[in-house]
Order: structure tokens, then sequence, then C-alpha cells
């Protein structure tokens, strides 16, 4: 625990661009009943840091107001839901043999207790997150993942883009043997599903851009198909018999053309809309084939769970693309948004 009260910490302002990411001194949270107290070691940025930010999710029968991840949101905030850390302080009621372990928030709130509860609230944006030195958590969203392999940058990577990786691939019913497509692969949560994907046993077409292919590859896709080609005849090429599970964070045309490629009784998950919210198919193609449209937020505590015993396997390798301190945060979230890179940015309070 710090012998400072005050801690750095990285919020926004108000919704808006990256000037309304200010760097401020704030105090230390206290860990409340049931809470836990992380010292933040490594910081992960996600797509959601960007909307959340920008007020850039809308809201129901308002698509074009400005909001948080589930709503309005009480500023400043202090962004960021990917902590690793250690727990240096516990509040009432929570085991003090988490004090010193090595650990990863769950990011989620949900909306009960059981283990297939959905989220709908997220650490940095319903709560203060991890830009900051230190930040409060439910003890029972706090995982032990001290004899990991992986290093804290590498588990930083883990809650969100994993968690909505493996949420994907669990809603989807993904088995063995299967084949998946993947779009937007060369982003967080795209290279997440190639190498859960790959790891289930299924054979994985991914869909990225030229520059990027081969570190798409090298993540563990069987096939990459360019995106600046013509997307369709690329998979039937790379998937003759067709697609069993498309694992989708891109949207937009792609639902309408990829459709017709699932093969009988396929389904198609949704977790993203980076190429546009509007989407237009042919629904014959659902009820003639028994296919499916599942959407898939985030992940259940389950899910968390599988997840970290894959981190503490070490079975999964997440790639960090580049490294920013905390006083950078709104250099780092710029990084981000230009989309040039492969992989996780990461920043260290």
């Amino acid at each position: 625990m710090s012998a400072s009260p005050y801690m750095r910490a990285a919020r926004i302002t108000g919704h808006g661009g990256p000037e309304v990411l200010e760097l401020a001194e704030v105090a230390v949270p206290a860990p409340q009943a049931g809470e836990v107290l992380v010292q933040v070691t490594a910081v992960a940025l996600n797509n959601t840091d960007l909307w959340t930010r920008e007020g850039a999710y809308g809201r129901p029968g308002d698509p074009e107001a400005r909001s948080g991840w589930r709503g309005p949101i009480d500023f400043p905030r202090i962004q960021g839901a990917d902590v690793a850390g250690r727990v240096v302080a516990v509040g009432a009621g929570v085991e003090g043999s988490l004090l010193g372990r090595r650990v990863v928030v769950d990011p989620a709130i949900y909306d009960s207790e059981g283990p297939d509860a959905n989220p709908v609230g997220l650490m940095g944006s319903e709560r203060d997150g991890g830009y900051a030195e230190y930040v409060t958590a439910p003890g029972a969203r706090v995982h032990d993942v001290t004899e990991s392999a992986l290093s804290d940058d590498q588990l930083a990577t883990l809650p969100t883009a994993y968690g909505t990786a493996l949420g994907m691939i669990e809603r989807g019913r993904l088995r063995k043997g299967e084949t998946a497509l993947v779009s937007g692969a060369s982003g967080g949560v795209g290279l997440a599903l190639v190498q859960i994907a790959r790891a289930r046993g299924a054979r994985v077409v991914a869909i990225s851009s030229g520059p990027k292919i081969d570190a798409v590859r090298e993540a563990g896709a069987h096939a990459v198909v360019d995106r600046a080609g013509d997307i369709a005849e690329q998979i039937r090429s790379a998937a003759p018999e067709g697609i069993d599970v498309a694992l989708d964070v891109v949207a937009g045309e792609l639902v309408g053309e990829g459709l017709p490629l699932l093969r009988e009784g396929g389904r198609w998950v949704v977790a993203g809309a980076l190429g546009g919210y509007g989407v237009t198919f042919d629904v014959r193609r659902l009820y003639l084939h028994n296919a499916q449209v599942i959407g898939s937020a985030m992940h259940t505590p389950r899910h968390f769970d599988l997840l970290m015993d894959l981190a503490r396997r070490a079975e999964v390798q997440p790639v960090i693309a580049a490294t920013f301190p905390l006083d950078q945060a709104a250099r780092a979230q710029e990084e981000l948004a230009r989309r040039g890179h492969v992989g996780k940015i990461v920043m260290h309070p």
C-alpha cells in the first residue's frame, strides 16, 4: 500500500476527443466491504475506452445520444477496464489470503450473482477503472493468477478482448473439428478469437488487411482472407464446405454477404460493428437452413472462470503491440484509434 493517500489517474471530464482525458492527482480509493484494493501494474486499452470517451454507444430509443457502455456516465470517470496488479488491501468480509497475490480483475458489472449472469456495466464506464495507480474491485471478481507464466502486460490484455472472444465462442457453441470464420482478426478481440478457436480444435479462417495477414497467420489462423479482395469468394475457396460458426466484430455488409456461406445449422455471432450498425440480409438464409444470428456482449462469470484457467496454464499468448506510461493516455488512445497495430496496447501507471 502506498504511503501517500493520493495517486495519479487518467480520467475523462466529459464526452469528446482525446483532449477530455486529463491526468489528475486523486485520493486512493478505500476498499469497501466485500472489495479489495489492487495496485495496478498494467492496464490494457480497448475500443470500449474510445467509444465510452466519445459517448458513442447511444441509448435505447435514442441511438444518437451520447452515452457510456450502458447509460449516462458520472464525470469525472477514471477509464480502463483491463487490469492486472497485486492486492494491497482488503475490505471487510474478504479473505486476507488475497493480500500480495497477483490478480486479474473481471471488469463486468453483472445483473445477478449466478455463473450465467449478464454484464450490465463495465469498469471504466459505470465505475472507476484502472487508468490509475490503484483501483478497487469486488473481491469475488478478482482472480488469483500468481502462478501464471504470462507477464503482467499479457494478463492485462485478457479481460475485455479475450473475455469477449470466449463469450462469443461459448455462445456460438464452437466445437472441435468445426470451421470458424473470424472477422477483424488483427484486432485485440480478433486475435483472441483466432487463438482460442485454434486451442478449441477448430479450423480457423480469418479476415484481415494485407499488411497484417502474416501476423494473423502466426497467431494460429489456418487461412487468412484479404479484406481488400472479394471476401465471399475467398471464404468459399478457403472453406468450400462452408462455415460452422462466424465470430464477427465487424458486422455491416459482411453479415449479408456471409450468411449464405454458413453450413446447415450454422451460427453467426456478433459482438461488434466496426463495419457499421446497419445490417441487411435475406431472412430465408436463417429459417430455411436452421441458422442463427446471436448477439454476444462480453462474458459471463462462468466464461471468465474458463478464461482464467487458460491464463494460469498460459494456453493463450497475447500479443503486445506497444506500451505507454499513464501520463500518455491520450496518445495511447490515439494510437489505438489509428488501428495500425496488431495486438494490444498497454499502459503502465
